[in-house]
C-alpha cells in the first residue's frame, strides 16, 4: 500500500486572507509584549510629534516601542537585523502589523527615545508592585562589567599621549617649513599671484591626530585634578601634603605615566573581568527575591562596587515607595559608611566582609563597629543562612540577561545612553519575567 503524504501546494493561494492573530499562541511573548505597551502611558513618545506639521506620516510610536521591547526581549539590538525580522519572522510582522520601518528609522527612533524608553522600567516595575509581585522583603544587588562599544585598543597612556604630542608637533613643524619652502619655490616659477600654498599631504591627519591627544590629555589632567581635590589638595601646593603627611610624588592634576583615556568612549573605563581587562562600564542592579523582578539599576564608570550601594536603595525607594527589609550584596559593597548608612535607615544588611575563596579578612578594628556589627551577624548560623540566598537572586538574573538576552557589549557611547541602554535591557528581562509568571495587564 503506497504512503500517503500530509497535503502539501505551496502555490495555492488562499481564499480568504489568514488573519496574523492565528499565526501565534495565544500566550506568546509577542502579545504579553503588545498588551503590556497598550497599557502602559505613552504620552511623553507622542510629544515631539504634536502639531509640527510634517508631510509625512510617521510610525506609530506604539508600534516601534513593541518592535524594540520585542527585539531586546530576544536579544536582538541590531536596526538592520530588526528591520529584517520585520520582513521574516512572524512575531515582529505581528506587531508591526504590515508596517516596515528602515533599519535607519529604527536606530533614529530608539535613540531619539532613549530617555522616554528609559522611563518604562520604572512603570513595569510599578505594575508588578501593584500586582503583588513585588515585596521587597529581601533585595539583593549585584554588579556586572559590560563591554564598551570601544576597543581597549584605541586607548592611551599619558606618558604615550605627551611621546606622541612631542613627535607630531616636531612633524607639524617639519612639514609646514615644508610647505614654505614649497611656497616660495613656486613663487619664483608661477608668480606670487598663482595657487601654489595647499598643505602637504598627511598634515591635516596629523593635526586632527594632535588635537585629539592634546583633548585627551585635557581630559585625563581634569579627571587627576577633580581626585586631588577630593583628597584635600589645592592648585599651588605643589607636592605638599594638605596634611603634614609625606610629599606626593606628583604635582596637582597631573596624572600618573600609566593612567589612560579612549578616544571612541572617552567616558567608558578599563576595568578587570573574568576574561582579562576590557574597556568597560560597571552595571548595577537590584533583584526582588519574592519575583526576581529587577527593582533598581545604577551605572558607574568605576570598576568598584561599594560606591554604589546607597544609590541603589535609593533609587529602590524612588521606584516602589519603599525601602527593603533586608538587603543583600557581596564584598564588593563592604565599607563602614554603607554599613552604618543601612543601620540609620533600618535596613537588615547582609554585606560579606571578604572574597569567597581567598583568605579570611581580618577582624574590624574598633575604629569600624558597625563592621564589627556585620561580621558577628554573618557569623550566626541564621546570618550565613540568609547571605547564602544572595547568589541565588541577583546572579541569576545576570546570567539571563548576558546568556539569554546575549547582552554583553553596550550599543552606546557615553555614561548617559549607556545608563538609559542598561535599563532598557533590565526591562526588557522584567517583561519575560512577568510573562512568565503569566500576570494579566
Amino acid at each position: 500500500m503506497p504512503t500517503t503524504f500530509r497535503r502539501y501546494q505551496p502555490d495555492q493561494s488562499l481564499l480568504l486572507p489568514p488573519s496574523p492573530r492565528d499565526w501565534l499562541s495565544e500566550d506568546h511573548l509577542a502579545y504579553f509584549i503588545s498588551e503590556t505597551v497598550d497599557a502602559f502611558d505613552l504620552s511623553a513618545f507622542y510629544e515631539r510629534y504634536e502639531g509640527d506639521g510634517r508631510r509625512n506620516q510617521p510610525f506609530d510610536p506604539r508600534m516601534m516601542i513593541k518592535v524594540t521591547l520585542y527585539g531586546y526581549a530576544t536579544g536582538i539590538r541590531s536596526s538592520r537585523k530588526l528591520a529584517k525580522k520585520l520582513e521574516e519572522d512572524v512575531a515582529f510582522r505581528v506587531l508591526a502589523s504590515e508596517n516596515f520601518p528602515a533599519h535607519r528609522t529604527i536606530c533614529d527612533f530608539r535613540h531619539d527615545h532613549l530617555k522616554e524608553l528609559r522611563d518604562l522600567f520604572v512603570q513595569v516595575v510599578q505594575l508588578a508592585r501593584e500586582a503583588g509581585l513585588v515585596k521587597l522583603g529581601t533585595v539583593a544587588v549585584d554588579g556586572s562589567k559590560v563591554k564598551a562599544n570601544a576597543s581597549r585598543h584605541k586607548s592611551m597612556t599619558y606618558k604615550q599621549m605627551q611621546k606622541q604630542e612631542k613627535r607630531l608637533v616636531q612633524e607639524i613643524d617639519r612639514l609646514l617649513a615644508e610647505a614654505d619652502q614649497i611656497d616660495a619655490h613656486e613663487d619664483e616659477l608661477y608668480g606670487p599671484d598663482q595657487r601654489g600654498d595647499e598643505l602637504p599631504e598627511g598634515l591635516r591627519r596629523r593635526e586632527d591626530r594632535l588635537r585629539a591627544i592634546q583633548e585627551a590629555k585635557k581630559r585625563l589632567e581634569a579627571r587627576q585634578a577633580e581626585a586631588d581635590r577630593n583628597k584635600g589638595r589645592r592648585p599651588g601646593d605643589g607636592r605638599k601634603s594638605p596634611r603634614g603627611g609625606p610629599r606626593f610624588k606628583r604635582e596637582f592634576g597631573l596624572p600618573e605615566d600609566k593612567a589612560q583615556d579612549n578616544f571612541t568612549d572617552p567616558q567608558s573605563r578599563i576595568m578587570k573581568t573574568k576574561r582579562g581587562f576590557g574597556q568597560c562600564y560597571n552595571a548595577q542592579l537590584a533583584v526582588d527575591e519574592e519575583s526576581y523582578l529587577i527593582v533598581a539599576t545604577g551605572m558607574t564608570q568605576n570598576g568598584a562596587d561599594n560606591g554604589e550601594l546607597l544609590g541603589l536603595v535609593e533609587t529602590i525607594e524612588s521606584v516602589t515607595g519603599q525601602r527593603p527589609d533586608k538587603l543583600l550584596a557581596d564584598a564588593g559593597y563592604k565599607s563602614e559608611a554603607n554599613f552604618r548608612a543601612l543601620e540609620e535607615a533600618q535596613i537588615d544588611g547582609y554585606i560579606s566582609l571578604g572574597r569567597e575563596g581567598k583568605a579570611p579578612p581580618q577582624p574590624p578594628g574598633r575604629n569600624r563597629p558597625a563592621s564589627q556589627r556585620m561580621k558577628q551577624k554573618l557569623n550566626s548560623s541564621e546570618g550565613r543562612a540568609v547571605y547564602r540566598s544572595r547568589k541565588g537572586i541577583a546572579e541569576p538574573v545576570v546570567g539571563w540577561i548576558k546568556n539569554i538576552l546575549g547582552f554583553r557589549e553596550f550599543s552606546f557611547r557615553g555614561v548617559e545612553k549607556v545608563s538609559a541602554e542598561w535599563d532598557l535591557v533590565c526591562l526588557a528581562i522584567n517583561l519575560r519575567r512577568l510573562h512568565r509568571l503569566g500576570v494579566v495587564v
